[in-house]
């Protein structure tokens, strides 16, 4: 009797061994994920994902290979900025329909990422176009531009609207478009040529917000397609007399009728403390008048 116990423990220590060759130890299996072996044992401690095998006699954890497709679930929804209560209520109930409904709801949840990323790197590249032209500039230079057409959202005001108002007012206007932040946006203000014709510098109409195409084009303002006179000046806490008389005069040179209205636009904004160092983009639209141009 004595001599089968010794067999069947013999036995069962050579197939434990058998067993473990084909586990890897928690470095091994670490390694396989490129994770810290600490961050397995605290899966294994908050009960979230446990080894395939303790070594009784010294506590050495043993995984098997089998184990990496469930672990890497776990890395994946960790990667999603999935909170660890809920992976490991998803893993302890997980199948092909819980995982289908997971992979639905992150795939929306990353193209919502993607859209902001997307808003974040056009804002950047908006401001870099913005001090590659400042770095380039001719303050005296005016330019003839093609535009396409630019929706706006605009907010009409008055020289008499109080600054704090005309930011609840455009605030309002934003509340439902496409625009998530003002940093993703060009925005400024619009003044009727009507008015710079009575040279009234300082009559300003409307701010406005540049926004992408939208759906609800009918009720915007739409800065028309078509050729702009582009002009600049320095310092937005005065009147832009001298710059407007710049633009009347070369429009009328080259045989060019102003419309609509001017569009400024301060390019520096994010890295001035002052108006008086502001660097304005005027916009102009002008329709050819005469062949000669």
């Amino acid at each position: 009797c004595a001599m089968i116990n010794r067999t069947v423990t013999v036995r069962s220590r050579g197939e434990t061994m058998k067993n473990q060759e084909k586990l890897l130890t928690i470095g091994q299996f670490a390694k396989l994920h490129k994770i810290n072996k600490k961050t397995l044992m605290w899966y294994d401690e908050i009960d979230l994902f446990h080894p395939a095998h303790i070594d009784p006699d010294n506590g050495y954890r043993y995984y098997s290979y089998y184990q990496s497709a469930i672990l890497e679930t776990i890395l994946l929804l960790r990667e999603l900025d999935i909170p660890l209560g809920e992976i490991r209520q998803f893993m302890k109930n997980r199948s092909a329909s819980t995982m289908h409904q997971v992979v639905q709801e992150q795939m929306k949840e990353i193209d919502r990422r993607i859209d902001d990323l997307n808003a974040i790197r056009n804002a950047l590249q908006m401001h870099e176009q913005a001090l590659q032209t400042i770095a380039a500039l001719d303050l005296s230079a005016l330019s003839v531009i093609k535009k396409e057409k630019q929706p706006l959202i605009t907010v009409a005001i008055d020289q008499d609207t109080p600054f704090h108002t005309q930011v609840e007012m455009i605030t309002a206007q934003t509340a439902n478009s496409p625009i998530h932040h003002l940093h993703e946006a060009r925005y400024g203000t619009m003044i009727a040529i009507e008015h710079l014709k009575n040279k009234d510098f300082s009559k300003y109409t409307q701010l406005f917000i540049e926004i992408p195409a939208s759906d609800h084009e009918k009720e915007m303002h739409i800065q028309p397609a078509g050729t702009y006179i582009r002009a600049y000046y320095k310092d937005a806490s005065r009147p832009a007399e001298r710059c407007y008389e710049r633009i009347f005069d070369f429009a009328s040179q080259n045989g060019l009728e102003l419309s609509g209205y001017a569009y400024e636009i301060i390019l520096n904004d994010n890295v001035i403390d002052r108006l008086e160092d502001a660097i304005v983009q005027v916009e102009i639209r002008a329709e050819k008048t005469e062949e000669r141009f």
